[in-house]
């Protein structure tokens, strides 16, 4: 059974557009997708209202069949050391999830995926999710079905963004994305776009892509299928 191939990038901001739109040229070419790990605030009082140039790429690149996935409001940490959604009550989830959804509807990139900053969402954010309209959320080791209540397994090889990018680490990423494309599954990649600036770590991200295509894996994004009715007897 061929593995099935999700290459996500995060972190997409004015300062690293550039990078992540060099990557998707690369995908491009080998016939990857991309699931784009979307916030409407980052640190330095960025702002994704105040950037069209980064909303018209995102809104292309969705046209031309990438996934945009939800990746926190304003990824503050809400308690020492902790992501933005780590440990955060259902109310307080709530209120960040309703306050990003109205942003990313006025910017035409609304989405029903979500993934929490650093891959990490409390009991109480994923019981706000679906309060608010999301059907997936994405975890560190797990792909959730949020209407269905349906878990599936499945780990990030990731550089940034919670993950290390040294030059081991990226050597370990390779391999392990290599074992996994062979074994089949799902393989599920990350890299944040400021990571995608430095030499090493794209070349480590490419090099995982290429194994994981070498060894026949097909190219997927983050997505939801919706449920169908059955079909009478």
């Amino acid at each position: 059974m061929n593995a099935e191939l999700i290459v996500s990038v995060s972190g997409i901001r004015d300062t690293t557009r550039d990078a992540a739109i060099e990557f998707a040229t690369d995908m491009d070419q080998r016939g990857v997708r991309l699931s784009l790990l979307v916030a409407p605030r980052l640190k330095g009082k960025y702002r994704l209202v105040d950037d069209p140039a980064t909303q018209s790429w995102l809104r292309g690149r969705r046209h031309e069949g990438d996934a945009i996935v939800l990746h926190g409001y304003d990824q503050a940490a809400t308690k020492s050391r902790r992501a933005e959604f780590a440990s955060l009550p259902r109310h307080e989830a709530t209120l960040r999830l309703k306050a990003a959804d109205r942003v990313m509807e006025q910017v035409q990139l609304r989405t029903r995926l979500f993934a929490a900053p650093r891959w990490d969402a409390s009991a109480g954010a994923l019981a706000a999710l679906p309060d608010v309209g999301f059907r997936m959320a994405f975890g560190l080791t797990t792909m959730l079905d949020l209407e269905r209540d349906v878990a599936q397994r499945a780990r990030v090889y990731g550089i940034g963004e919670g993950f290390r990018a040294e030059p081991w680490w990226c050597r370990a990423l390779v391999m392990g994305a290599a074992r996994t494309a062979r074994r089949g599954g799902v393989l599920r990649l990350a890299i944040s776009a400021a990571q995608l600036q430095r030499s090493g770590p794209r070349q480590a991200m490419l090099d995982a892509v290429d194994l994981a295509l070498y060894h026949g894996a097909r190219s997927d994004v983050y997505r939801w299928e919706p449920i169908t009715a059955a079909k009478a007897a």
